[in-house]
């Protein structure tokens, strides 16, 4: 029995011919409809914060426990900083896989409850290895965080929201952050997984979500498409003509993929390696500038520097304070400045400024002048503020723009793996490079590996600001058509 369409999908004709329009009024508020849905993922990446957030403060209080049972060894402390990365290995294969076939809703739903069970047992544990084990839980969702969250805001806020929507998902983790740090710094620790349980409540609003047009369209259910892309965007010109681009390059996708097999050659072609290599670099820069080791063990590096305790909690809630404030000025400088130059410029600040503090910090060593506590928290903020503004903040946004559609799962795969791959190594190997190199040998290392990959992204980082996905792969596309175009007229 053929299915009976809606009005607003018969306004569309979606059979084999060309699409066709009928102009009438359409109720829709798109702007909070996609804030409910954004809002939900920056919920996830809230609590996310909160988790890797929580060891910086549990830790310690273990520690300090009067007649404690709890003997934390140095490699175990490691372990809890890291062990979320390994056990998120497996699913940054699986949840990719899984969304292309099953769509988007279904998997953020599943994150929603995952989440919900790591907080109680983290709240229940009374041990390190039960700690552990509700880290290592955590694998699901964080997986879900860095291919699942950021394909669902890029797919489902419209152009003119999408880089910002994007941008405030690392302000929300950085909040997470910084509220699990100020709990642990006043409360008992157990007070954030009691309050990650209630703000995982919000996360349950995705039963109410359409599932993702784009996604929809690549599996060519077009009228539901309609539907979905309707209930996000409303009806007016631009959306429709947004729609009707979308639908029309999926119907030559989908009859591409009927004529001929999907081969090994498309992954090897420059469609596939060019984003994949951009995404790469981005991520060894992210993992590189300092500011997420900093982040992560604040505590040790100040007291370190400092020597004191006290100097250590104040500096901690200080940088996570001016890293949200950093996050926030990035996420207003993308409405009114290019996307690839607020990047690009925020590392060349951020470049200098870490060159600064490896060369005061080999002075302090020297005694050639002596260590300043305030001057010390004051050069680690101005790191924090500029390179959050950048390289943190727009990273996964970049990431979550030019893959394009049909290589979104398997793309989002390898850059999952290779995320979880660098926090892994990069927190589980952190004491050791301290040790090994100091820590102004250490931020004179991550000033050359950012100077290199800020190098490497000046010759090849597309400008993403305020165009459909559609348009950034289709302007990929021509380029590249354009350079083999002119290599053929060459050899004539």
């Amino acid at each position: 029995m053929k299915k009976k369409l809606t009005r607003m999908e018969a306004s569309l004709n979606l059979q084999d011919g060309p699409i066709t329009y009928e102009k009438k009024w359409y109720a829709s508020i798109p702007f909070w409809k996609q804030l409910l849905v954004c809002s939900s993922v920056w919920t996830m990446f809230f609590m996310t914060g909160m988790l890797v957030g929580a060891p910086t403060v549990f830790i310690p209080q273990i520690k300090a426990e009067i007649n404690s049972t709890y003997k934390i060894e140095d490699e175990t402390i490691s372990w809890l900083y890291s062990v979320y990365g390994i056990s998120a290995v497996p699913w940054v294969f699986i949840v990719p896989t899984i969304s292309q076939i099953f769509g988007r809703r279904l998997l953020f739903i599943i994150a929603g409850f995952n989440t919900m069970l790591v907080f109680a047992v983290l709240f229940f544990s009374t041990t390190t290895k039960q700690i552990l084990i509700s880290e290592i839980m955590q694998g699901y969702f964080q997986s879900c965080n860095l291919s699942l969250c950021i394909i669902i805001v890029s797919e489902y806020a419209a152009p003119r929201y999408r880089g910002m929507f994007l941008t405030l998902k690392t302000a929300s983790f950085c909040w997470g952050f910084w509220t699990s740090n100020a709990i642990g710094t006043f409360f008992h620790w157990k007070f954030i997984p009691v309050a990650g349980m209630i703000i995982c409540l919000h996360t349950f609003t995705s039963f109410i979500w359409p599932e993702s047009p784009q996604w929809l369209a690549s599996r060519g259910r077009f009228e539901e498409c309609v539907v979905a892309f309707r209930w996000l965007n409303g009806y007016n010109t631009k959306s429709e003509s947004e729609l009707k681009q979308l639908i029309e390059s999926q119907r030559v996708y989908l009859k591409e993929r009927k004529q001929k097999s999907f081969t090994i050659l498309e992954y090897v072609s420059i469609e596939f390696y060019k984003p994949l290599f951009i995404m790469l670099v981005l991520l060894t820069q992210y993992f590189f500038t300092g500011k997420f080791v900093s982040s992560i063990y604040i505590l040790d590096i100040v007291k370190k520097i400092t020597g004191s305790e006290r100097t250590a909690y104040t500096g901690m809630l200080v940088l996570d304070g001016v890293t949200v404030l950093g996050v926030y000025c990035g996420c207003f400088l993308t409405r009114i400045i290019n996307r690839r130059t607020m990047y690009l410029a925020s590392s060349s600040i951020g470049l200098i400024i870490l060159f600064i503090i490896a060369l005061y910090l080999y002075l302090v060593k020297l005694m050639f002048i002596v260590e300043n506590k305030i001057l010390t928290v004051l050069l680690l903020t101005c790191l924090a503020v500029v390179m959050n503004s950048g390289p943190m903040a727009l990273t996964t946004t970049f990431c979550g723009e030019i893959i394009p559609l049909k290589y979104k799962g398997s793309m989002f795969m390898l850059v999952s793996g290779v995320y979880m791959s660098y926090s892994t190594l990069v927190l589980k190997t952190a004491p050791q490079v301290f040790k090994a190199l100091g820590l102004h040998g250490t931020f004179l290392m991550y000033g050359i590996v950012t100077a290199v990959c800020t190098t490497i992204l000046y010759y090849c980082l597309p400008e993403t600001k305020d165009k459909t996905l559609q348009q950034i792969e289709e302007e990929a596309s021509s380029k590249r058509l354009l350079k083999e175009n002119d290599g053929q007229f060459t050899e004539h």
